[in-house]
């Protein structure tokens, strides 16, 4: 019996053309689908048919209710080597594999910095008043040049990021648990003693740590009221490390210049979410991994997982 794979939430379109699947195509039925599915009940249903499934990053979570009641499912491949919302013991329990695929840190580093810019000098604004024949400049940019850059998180994309900063001439400064000095001048950034100190001398920060239990709600209502009045924040991380109340309360009050952010608690966002509507807030739909590139080494191992699978040596195995 032929087996039968999907591919879930394509949104582009594009999974079938981002790599070559005929390595696979007479052993497997690949199917698309470009519609998210919220619920686990309508999961049960998409999924009911199918022995491999295909899914990008964390968008869907795959608990132990899901995977029990999907008995024909043998296979996941997530992109990427980490992913914490699928339960890999219930997985094992349940015989089905769970592989990954490469990924890399490049196209967060230049959404960070697409958004961060266009935080400070109002484009989206000064760009909509343009083309609807609005007012001829409205807005004052923000300098980067002398400013202070403070990183959340120095690993393989903050300290990425840290470098375009220093080639801003910002002065960047950097903080997390496990961050020692040292490793900051390797760096070549400074080192902030404490997150606080962090927040109270940065005129711009931004997020790049690992969600996890430390890292939940690191950034609440008090963390942001130390923030600048006229500082702004970017979060390309993940968006339960910064508490979404507070960063909403923050917005209306106008406590800070204003935010950036690429990840929300409910994605996609409901079309009547507060975050919509947020005044001083630049946002975009999770871009942060979604390139060309990325989608072809994304697919593209995603290919050779399941050949690897079919041939009974799995590779890039998770959990």
């Amino acid at each position: 019996m032929e087996l039968r794979c999907a591919v879930l939430d394509d949104y582009q379109s594009v999974a079938a053309t981002a790599a070559d699947w005929s390595p696979v195509a007479d052993d497997v039925e690949v199917v698309t689908f470009a519609e998210h599915r919220a619920t686990e009940d309508e999961l049960v249903d998409q999924l009911a048919d199918f022995d491999i499934v295909v899914t990008l990053r964390e968008r869907v979570p795959f608990p132990a209710t899901l995977i029990e009641r999907l008995p024909r499912l043998r296979l996941i491949v997530a992109s990427g080597m980490r992913n914490t919302s699928i339960d890999h013991a219930a997985a094992e329990r349940h015989g089905v594999t769970v592989c990954g695929t490469a990924s890399t840190a490049t196209p967060p580093v230049e959404l960070t910095w697409a958004l961060l810019l266009g935080l400070a000098r109002g484009i989206v604004t000064e760009a909509n008043a343009l083309r609807d024949g609005g007012r001829w400049q409205s807005t004052v940019g923000a300098d980067l040049h002398g400013r202070r850059l403070g990183l959340l998180g120095l690993g393989k994309i903050g300290s990425r990021v840290a470098q375009v900063g220093l080639a801003f001439g910002m002065d960047v400064v950097a903080w997390s648990e496990n961050l020692t000095p040292e490793r900051a001048e390797e760096a070549g950034v400074g080192f902030a003693a404490t997150k606080e100190e962090l927040l109270e001398t940065s005129d711009f920060v931004s997020v790049h740590l690992v969600l996890g239990d430390r890292t939940r709600g690191l950034l609440g209502a008090k963390e942001l009221g130390l923030m600048k009045p006229g500082s702004y924040l970017v979060n390309t991380s993940r968006a339960a490390i910064v508490d979404q109340d507070a960063l909403l309360d923050v917005l209306r009050r106008e406590a800070i210049a204003g935010a950036a952010v690429d990840v929300f608690d409910v994605e996609p966002l409901p079309a009547d979410h507060p975050m919509r509507g947020a005044p001083g807030l630049l946002a975009t739909p999770h871009l942060g991994y979604v390139t060309r590139a990325n989608y072809a080494a994304y697919y593209g191992d995603a290919v050779e997982d399941i050949r690897a699978y079919l041939d009974g040596a799995p590779v890039r195995r998770l959990g």
